[in-house]
């Protein structure tokens, strides 16, 4: 079937393997596309398109990139696409507030950090995609395995304000702590530090050492990669 077709014509008419709700029930819930389940998120779409058509729209207008869908508020969903309405939205951004929040939980494998990309897959899905600064640390025992990730900051979209006192307080909280990273997001997507950046760096990283804490890295995230401290020589 065309998929143009396809998407404006309902839903019932499709074969059963085809329609998202009974595609997940019959293959599973990895065998659905992200337009297959923002879809069953929406439930309905309008008489001009089906729920498929109307997600297959939202996701090409963030170019399928669903960080940027969960920088957009409910007044743009409803403003931007005809066929979601305030019910739809809220749907949408919650669901896409859960993901990020089920990034926030505490992590039980106690993944090994040998690199800087071990850093970033680690505080990346929680910093990537938010329209302000937050300021985290990764705290590590004596064999760089994450003991926990602690926020310390919340700032506006041009910066936050990190006291040494409360982020060092923070990682002796974790009993067996002998190392930490500190990371940031920048919303503008510019991952060259700033001034600032490299002054409090350098600030905490002296302190650490009074601590016996050693700062490890400094990494500034943004929607395409990340910017490593350690790696290009400054830390």
């Amino acid at each position: 079937m065309d998929n143009y077709t396809s998407n404006k014509l309902p839903i019932t008419t499709w074969a059963e393997a085809d329609r998202p709700r009974e595609k997940m029930l019959l293959r599973g819930k990895q065998h659905l596309s992200d337009t297959e389940l923002l879809a069953i998120l929406l439930g309905s779409g309008s008489r001009e398109e089906t729920a498929v058509g109307l997600a297959q729209r939202i996701l090409q207008s963030v170019d399928n990139n669903l960080d940027q869908l969960g920088k957009r508020s409910i007044p743009d969903l409803i403003q931007g696409f005809k066929g979601v309405g305030q019910a739809k939205a809220i749907t949408i951004t919650a669901a896409m507030e859960l993901g990020r929040r089920r990034q926030l939980t505490d992590i039980k494998d106690k993944p090994k950090i040998v690199s800087s990309k071990d850093a970033y897959h680690v505080i990346a899905p929680i910093l990537m995609d938010l329209p302000h600064e937050e300021f985290w640390i990764i705290v590590m025992n004596q064999a760089n395995r994450v003991l926990c990730r602690e926020k310390i900051s919340m700032g506006g979209t041009t910066g936050t304000v990190v006291d040494a006192k409360i982020l060092f307080k923070r990682a002796l909280g974790q009993e067996k702590v002998t190392s930490i990273i500190l990371s940031h997001n920048h919303p503008s997507g510019n991952l060259m530090p700033s001034t600032a950046d490299l002054e409090l760096t350098k600030k905490l990283k002296a302190a650490g050492k009074l601590l016996d804490i050693n700062v490890l890295d400094h990494l500034i995230i943004a929607e395409q990669g990340y910017y490593s401290f350690a790696d290009e020589g400054r830390i």
